[in-house]
């Protein structure tokens, strides 16, 4: 029996109960950019890019906090935070991420609150140990204290965000005394809290501690996805054994991905600056894609992308694939983050981020699916549709003609 008019809330709640979560879909924006090119110029068009990305329907854009290798441009994800959100009406702006240890936990909480006032709460903070050794090195930490050193800085902040204080706590490396946040925040409860992952366990276990999000950022390929696929148990473990809640949806995968309307379009961009971009990955990360002093054509240098699941260079069809293969792998997770990586120009980019948006995404939130549905629909029922049209313009025309006889 269907439901009665006005009786139908269990009948909208089992429904929206059976509906699988949509995958949202993001830009995960360090930023790259080859130190040969202006970086004024470059900065300037990450904010425009992030622009387009509102405009085009992307639910979140994430920025980095480098201090060298000569790429990775941005020192503050907060700053970026704060020029976007003076450009953007929608997007979610998230750190991706903050390295905990570099800073006073008190500052972070600071800053955090104060941006979710400033962008109308539409932050989520993304925190990390730190990926860069170099980074360490210049500020004389040892890198192996990095992780440790994140998990207290995370359990201070945690505190400081969701208690009115005061805060009292000592460590080797940062103090607080009668410490508070003054200003409340915006958002309620808070703002999202998001823990980066990389090859190792303590992000997922972290984010199972304390019920928090999880980005991972280890790249996809046939290594890094059989981690991942180990990553939401260690997560899930640890909110048991905490007493915590987790959900897959708070899970975000950043991929490397450019596309085309063409397999060949698509070859033909990356010519720009997936070289460079390798060669950079091969001095900051232990990753082996080219041999050193090997020469490896262009060609070969995609089909080794993409043949490894490192990525996706290709058209529409081969990224749905990419991506289903990790959902396929994972288990499924709530956001696809596009890395912003300068492998094409800015035009090639900018066509890349519609097409992304445009021929996609549609195939994992299900959007295109009731209209779909509705032209199979009628297209089942066009002769008859057709017949009744016909039959509506005959009637119509016989009784104008019986009026106008009848004067």
């Amino acid at each position: 029996m269907e439901p009665k008019a006005g009786n139908n809330g269990s009948a909208v709640k089992n429904a929206t109960a059976s509906r699988k979560a949509p995958l949202r879909c993001g830009v995960f924006l360090p930023p790259y950019h080859n130190p040969r090119r202006n970086p004024t110029m470059a900065i300037e068009q990450d904010l425009r890019h992030v622009e387009d990305l509102d405009r085009l329907g992307f639910h979140q854009v994430w920025f980095g906090e480098h201090h060298s290798g000569g790429y990775e441009v941005g020192p503050s994800p907060e700053l970026m935070i704060a020029a976007a959100a003076q450009r953007t009406s929608r997007i979610e702006l998230c750190s991706g991420v903050i390295s905990l240890p570099y800073h006073h936990p008190l500052m972070v909480a600071d800053r955090i609150t104060f941006l979710d006032h400033m962008t109308r709460g539409r932050i989520r903070i993304g925190v990390g140990p730190g990926a860069l050794v170099a980074d360490s090195q210049m500020m004389g930490m040892d890198y192996n204290v990095l992780r440790p050193r994140m998990e207290e800085s995370l359990d201070a902040i945690l505190e400081l965000l969701n208690t009115p204080g005061p805060v009292d706590r000592k460590t080797e490396w940062f103090s607080l005394e009668d410490a508070r946040v003054q200003l409340g925040p915006y958002s309620y409860p808070g703002v999202p809290i998001t823990v980066a992952a990389a090859m190792s366990p303590s992000g997922p276990k972290l984010a199972g501690k304390y019920g928090l999000g999880l980005l991972s950022i280890g790249g996809t390929s046939a290594k890094s996805v059989e981690l991942l696929s180990q990553t939401w148990d260690i997560t899930t473990h640890e909110a048991n054994v905490y007493g915590q809640s987790v959900d897959r949806n708070d899970w975000a995968i950043v991929g490397n991905i450019h596309i085309a309307d063409t397999f060949e379009q698509a070859v033909e961009d990356t010519r720009y600056g997936l070289r460079d971009f390798m060669d950079y990955r091969h001095v900051v990360t232990p990753m082996k894609m080219i041999e050193p002093g090997e020469e490896v054509a262009h060609e070969e240098l995609v089909r080794r992308v993409n043949e490894s699941g490192y990525g996706c260079i290709g058209d529409a069809n081969d990224a749905i694939d990419y991506i289903q293969k990790i959902i396929d792998r994972t288990g499924g997770f709530g956001t696809f983050l596009a890395t912003a990586h300068d492998w094409a120009d800015i035009e090639a980019t900018s066509r890349m981020y519609r097409i992304l948006m445009r021929d996609v995404m549609p195939r994992f939130t299900g959007t295109c699916e009731p209209l779909l549905n509705s032209y199979h629909w009628t297209q089942a029922r066009k002769e008859g549709f057709s017949e009744r049209f016909a039959t509506g313009i005959s009637q119509a025309t016989q009784d104008y003609e019986r009026a106008k006889s009848a004067g």
